[in-house]
């Protein structure tokens, strides 16, 4: 039993426990809470095990599974991996503490059931960071769509039914695309060992050797499952759908965490198995990546609902950590690493403060609001700090990561770089005027006015709204005191996170640069 094998099978029995308890939602409510503490305290122990210096893959499991066909059960992880299992064990606590405040259950349906299905995606998804066997990694990729499936069909808006189903088939078509791929990297290790394996470690020094047209044909197959989980553009749509139908603590854990399975596969799958198709590919995907910086920068900008704002701004920033995975520089790939961490963060808390103003407003959309500062000064506060995180303002989390990204890509790939800045203008622009027309101005809104003037109503804040509706409670604020202090901290200390990922995306490099 390693720790890491401890975190995937926590929240699972936890899932079973928590799931019988539909009767009863506060008990189900703090069972649920305590053991995702559990969960995240026992990060302490795996980070603490592992050492950045030592082998690539540790905390390493396998057991049989299917040994005729070579397919393991088998758990490991490298410095990339870590972060990600870290982010979601922290994300899933606060998703489960906010039930009540930025998520209300629809009627006739139990807390025991919603946060069965949280603690099963979170198992599911730190089993598919931290799988070392190809065909498990895809059997979870596939299962891991399940409980999220589920989450937004259940308990999502007016629209949930098509968003669940669209966000289902996107990606499971994208998964059976990965199994032609695998299928194909299994034959070659066949022909070439007289066996077929599944071990990722193998196929990377086997499937590396195949021509390059080889190599491109089966790169395409992983690389559209992981293009459409990311998501990059032209294959985002089912984002902004499923992102704005799902309740807010899943669409945390949907743009926090498991959109970054797609950023992910490209580094643990893309580049080191497939080194000659990602270098002859790598124009392409530029090409996407910054399309899909300046296309989402621009489209956020344009929203009227909150939710799909925070889509599009996503589709943007995995713009900026696509282009650093494929400009094949040490510094970038660093920054995109880290950047998927301090996005998780960043736009997690953005998506908690939101869900935090639906529940005082009552609406979704950003003209039905105005002046809110005034009524809820410290919710205003929070909304700043989230979004300054989000534009990368020098100072919190996510500007050494986008500065990393543009300094490492200005050295191989200039041309992309300057046009990507592009999107640090826009981020600029858009979510101050997301802040602008939410925070300050004259006080908008019945919610938050308590008259019957009808939505987008502008009268002046001395008729009595500061007592219409209430500021940040006590556990709201300590649901988000821990965001802020990672945002903060690792804006001016991020030695921590660099220290650790660093060696994994060298040897991540190491197997590009030393294709044939």
């Amino acid at each position: 039993m390693t720790w890491l094998l401890a975190l995937i099978l926590l929240p699972l029995v936890g899932a079973l426990v928590v799931a019988g308890m539909k009767n009863n939602d506060k008990l189900a409510t703090v069972t649920a809470l305590a053991l995702s503490i559990v969960e995240l305290a026992l990060i302490v122990p795996l980070w603490a095990s592992y050492t950045p210096s030592g082998a690539r893959i540790q905390q390493a499991t396998t057991m049989d599974w299917i040994p005729s066909f070579g397919i393991h059960v088998s758990f490991g992880m490298d410095g990339i991996a870590l972060v990600m299992i870290a982010v979601i064990a922290f994300l899933v606590p606060i998703v489960v503490a906010g039930l009540g405040f930025f998520d209300k259950l629809p009627a006739g349906r139990s807390a025991g059931g919603f946060l069965s299905l949280i603690l099963l995606q979170e198992a599911l998804t730190i089993g598919v960071f931290a799988a070392t066997d190809v065909f498990l990694f895809y059997v979870l990729f596939e299962i891991m769509l399940i409980p999220m499936y589920f989450l937004i069909g259940g308990y999502g808006g007016a629209n949930r039914q098509y968003a669940a189903v669209k966000f289902f088939l996107y990606s499971f078509l994208g998964g059976l695309i990965m199994l032609a791929s695998a299928i194909g990297a299994y034959s070659l290790a066949e022909d070439k060992l007289g066996t077929g394996t599944f071990d990722w470690a193998t196929l990377v020094t086997v499937v590396r050797d195949a021509p390059t047209g080889t190599q491109i044909w089966l790169f395409l197959g992983f690389f559209l499952a992981f293009a459409i989980k990311a998501p990059l553009v032209p294959f985002h749509t089912w984002l902004p759908d499923a992102a704005g139908q799902a309740p807010i603590g899943v669409a945390v854990l949907l743009v926090g965490v498991l959109d970054k399975v797609g950023t992910f596969g490209f580094l643990r799958y893309c580049l080191p198995m497939f080194p000659e198709a990602s270098k002859q590919l790598a124009p392409l995907v530029l090409v996407l990546a910054v399309l899909g910086v300046v296309y989402g920068s621009t489209l956020a900008a344009g929203q009227s609902d909150m939710k799909r704002f925070i889509a599009y701004v996503s589709i943007a920033h995995f713009g900026f950590i696509a282009m650093g995975i494929f400009s094949f520089n040490e510094q970038a790939v660093v920054g995109s690493v880290s950047y998927m961490l301090n996005h998780s963060l960043a736009t997690g808390m953005l998506i908690v403060v939101i869900g935090m103003i639906i529940v005082r407003g009552g609406s979704t959309r950003i003209s039905d609001y105005g002046g809110m500062a005034k009524v809820t000064p410290l919710l205003g506060g929070m909304l700043l700090i989230a979004g300054l995180s989000t534009l990368s303002l020098p100072g919190t989390n996510s500007f050494i990561s986008e500065f990393l990204v543009l300094l490492g890509s200005f050295m191989t790939q200039p041309v992309y770089a300057i046009i990507a800045t592009v999107g640090m203008v826009l981020a600029a622009a858009y979510v101050l005027w997301f802040y602008q027309r939410i925070m300050q101005g004259p006080v908008r809104g019945d919610a938050l006015i308590g008259i019957g003037g009808g939505p987008g109503t502008a009268i002046a804040p001395e008729l009595g709204a500061r007592k219409s509706i209430k500021d940040l409670g006590t556990r709201e604020i300590a649901i988000l005191v821990p965001m802020v202090v990672l945002i903060i901290g690792l804006g001016f200390y991020p030695k921590p996170v660099l220290d650790t990922i660093t060696p994994s995306v060298q040897a991540t490099l190491s197997s590009v640069q030393g294709g044939k």
